[in-house]
């Protein structure tokens, strides 16, 4: 057993090391590696600079997204759990997302114009 796990772990590492020289690319061509726009050269860089803004707005509302996605089951608990421990658990989890939400507001990050 031990031995057919090193021949399997040698076929491996073969594999790997003769697949990674046949893909290397030897020669960069300089059309293959700039953008194709009709055959034409590019009129401006196609590599905009991606906001950072919007990238933290999309970050803040998966967090927050995620958060209500926590907090939808809740009601389902109301039933089989104990009123005041659920209460306590409830108002503490969106005291902390409130916290944070005014965090957020507070660092100015929930406005898009500066």
């Amino acid at each position: 057993m031990f031995l057919m796990s090193i021949i399997i772990f040698l076929i491996t590492i073969i594999m790997m090391f003769i697949s990674s020289l046949i893909s290397k690319k030897t020669l960069m061509d300089r059309e293959k590696c700039s953008p194709f726009e009709c055959g034409f050269d590019p009129m401006n860089y196609s590599r905009l600079p991606f906001s950072l803004r919007f990238f933290l707005i999309a970050i803040i509302f998966l967090i927050f997204d995620v958060e209500i996605a926590l907090i939808l089951p809740m009601i389902l608990l109301i039933k089989s759990s104990n009123l005041f421990n659920w209460l306590i658990t409830s108002l503490i989890f969106i005291l902390i997302l409130l916290i944070g939400l005014y965090h957020e507001w507070n660092q100015g990050a929930l406005e898009w114009n500066n």
